[in-house]
């Protein structure tokens, strides 16, 4: 909680910090975002078939990577061996299953709640809970479908726990054995690695989305299979 906390205060200030030196003529760190933000967008595209939702649902999936991302980095700073008890204060969140569990359960949550909001309550809820009698194929699919949303939210949560605990314990392991310079290819590494989790994090939400705003006749014909 502390560590989520800091981060969210972090991007808030950093994106307070950032709006403030905003122009019309970009400097280096807004050019930087602008390109990272046009990026985006163009994979967005390809994901929801439109700049509209694109723009529309920008705003979640790239939450989601930013907060994963710094939350990931925070992990890495030099302050392990400040301890509450017997276990280090600054921690990654995102090394905590218990916040992996509930940024999922958030993500997935979100998820349905857009999806329910584009196509309609009971659109949605028909992918899920279908008639047996009338149409007893349907009706497993339907179940079929409710249970990936659990199974969604345990492959959410122990993916990123686990790739976060790993390199923590490793950084850990190495620094303890060779100090100084030889934990150096492994914290840029680390590094690496939280930017690849926090993407596999958001991306994995804008698919899921993708497939949430439609409904199930419209799949074949959504540009989603090109992602």
């Amino acid at each position: 909680m502390f560590m989520g906390t800091l981060t969210a205060i972090v991007l808030l200030i950093f994106g307070l910090l950032l709006k403030r030196s905003l122009s019309e003529v970009p400097g280096k760190l807004q050019g930087w975002f602008e390109v990272i933000m046009e990026e985006t967008l163009k994979i967005m595209d390809n994901v929801l078939g439109s700049r509209e939702r694109s723009l529309q649902y920008f705003p979640i999936v790239f939450t989601i990577f930013l907060f994963v991302l710094v939350s990931n980095w925070m992990g890495l700073l030099p302050l392990s061996h400040v301890l509450v008890g017997e276990a280090p204060l600054f921690r990654a969140a995102t090394s905590d299953l218990n916040f992996t569990i509930a940024l999922a359960v958030m993500s997935v949550l979100a998820v349905n709640v857009l999806g329910a909001a584009a196509i309609g309550v009971s659109a949605h809820l028909n992918k899920f809970f279908v008639n047996p009698l009338r149409d007893p194929i349907g009706s497993f699919v339907g179940l079929l479908e409710l249970v990936s949303e659990f199974v969604k939210i345990i492959s959410f949560s122990f993916r990123l726990f686990g790739n976060v605990f790993a390199g923590e314990v490793l950084l850990t392991i190495v620094a303890f054995l060779v100090p100084y310079a030889v934990p150096l290819p492994f914290l840029f590494l680390e590094v690496f690695v939280g930017v690849i989790q926090a993407f596999i994090f958001a991306m994995l939400t804008l698919v899921f989305l993708g497939m949430s705003i439609v409904t199930h006749g419209e799949h074949s014909n959504e540009p989603l299979v090109h992602a």
